[in-house]
């Protein structure tokens, strides 16, 4: 941990997350931290979960969006505001600028789900106007950079700015202000960094002995290179599954609070982050955004440090849309084993697939997909199938089967490439 000095030189300071607090309160709730018994026994320590998943606009992402906006010259508010997000950081600001009574301009690409529009919609009402354009995030930013210079509107940052990263730090002071027991370790889900930041600019001075862990996506690790390279480094190619902390390039300010305060990065699997989700649905009636997720999907690899200790978990976010947890499901099945493809070459004889039916799956194995690949000549074209299994260990014995049996075979789990594209 950096001493006091080198903390001086960062650009937020505890005491602006302090300044931050109660203009946040105005808009955002003081959020529940709640002991959660299920992962305290199953990690055998105490588990404390901080629920933005519980603001109004169910993240944590009206904190910085309201206070920078509140924070705006009365001529700047006059001009109004302008933001490029797919998801919770264009709910903040949607919600902001109808509680302020500013004009707003909201990019967001086509590919943003139909629900997260209405959402925005919704909390902006008659201040806000949501404008469809392109088809990512960087063609929504270009043209939200775009009207910003024509028309003088400020932009509203999802991450990279001071009064964004200190309204984020108040979920962080809060948290602190809750418990009444010394907290070991804090995780937190990493996209852009205005997160982990803020909280680590307000937890390192109040509470030097806590750890503050980032978590971030395998498919997206835009911090943990950065890290690496000792700059903010941007990712050619990104995984964006876990859509709310999934960035290509992270934050200036954020990179250099990061890199000073942070204990550590955690990369979890995509997969692992979906078994998460169903595990907080099921056990905790808890609905999580993948981003969400990834504090507690991270507790695993922490098993032995955490054992005894109080944690806390920052569920970041619950804007989960009901469409994609068949995906979810799908995911965590197949990270965890129990679901396999195959392309299958059926033998050229009667009864084949009879066969495969009788003497390759077992007492348990259930197909969820066959597809014959050629739709003219069934007979002899390869089949799609798709495997779920009762347990893991059950897969070599499947394995096994089908080579005794004469069926070849190729395994789409193994091929990226073919599994893209056919599943």
């Amino acid at each position: 941990m950096k001493d006091r000095t080198q903390r001086s030189l960062l650009k937020v300071q505890a005491e602006d997350v302090r300044s931050a607090l109660n203009v946040v309160h105005e808009a955002a709730v003081k959020t529940p931290l709640q002991k959660d018994e299920i992962l305290s026994r199953r990690y055998d320590c105490n588990v404390y979960l901080k629920r933005e998943d519980m603001q109004p606009v169910r993240s944590f992402k009206i904190r910085g969006a309201y206070y920078l906006i509140k924070s705006l010259t009365e001529e700047q508010r006059k001009r109004g505001v302008v933001c490029a997000s797919a998801g919770n950081h264009a709910q903040g600001v949607a919600y902001s600028c109808k509680k302020l009574g500013i004009k707003g301009k909201i990019f967001m690409p086509s590919t943003t789900p139909r629900q997260k529009i209405n959402q925005v919609t919704f909390f902006g009402g008659q201040m806000t106007e949501v404008i469809i354009t392109g088809d990512s995030f960087d063609d929504a930013y270009n043209e939200a950079q775009k009207v910003c210079s024509k028309e003088k509107m400020t932009f509203i940052h999802p991450f990279d700015d001071e009064k964004i990263i200190s309204g984020q730090g108040t979920v962080g002071l809060e948290i602190l202000d809750q418990i009444d027991e010394p907290v070991s370790h804090m995780f937190m889900s990493i996209g852009g960094g205005g997160l982990a930041s803020g909280v680590a600019a307000y937890a390192k001075e109040t509470s030097p002995l806590t750890k503050i862990i980032g978590v971030e996506p395998s498919g997206a690790p835009a911090m943990k290179e950065s890290l690496k390279k000792g700059h903010v480094k941007a990712l050619e190619q990104i995984e964006k599954f876990v859509d709310g902390a999934s960035v290509q390039k992270v934050g200036e300010i954020t990179f250099d609070i990061v890199k000073e305060l942070l204990d550590d990065i955690v990369l979890v699997p995509e997969g692992k982050v979906c078994t998460t989700i169903l595990k907080l649905y099921n056990e905790n009636a808890i609905i999580a955004e993948p981003a969400g997720a990834l504090p507690v999907t991270a507790l695993d690899f922490y098993r032995d440090e955490i054992k005894g200790k109080t944690i806390v978990c920052i569920i970041s976010g619950g804007n989960n849309d009901i469409d994609r947890m068949q995906e979810v499901k799908e995911r965590s099945l197949i990270y965890e084993g129990l679901k396999h493809y195959f392309i299958v070459n059926f033998p050229q004889r009667a009864g084949a697939l009879r066969e495969f039916m009788q003497e390759v799956l077992g007492e348990t194995d259930d197909i969820t997909r066959f597809e014959y690949t050629k739709k003219n000549n069934r007979e002899k074209g390869p089949v799609l199938v798709g495997i779920e299994l009762k347990q893991p260990g059950d897969y070599n014995a499947l394995i096994g089967r089908m080579d005794k049996n004469g069926f070849s075979f190729t395994e789409l789990n193994k091929d990226p490439e073919l599994f893209n594209l056919l599943i």
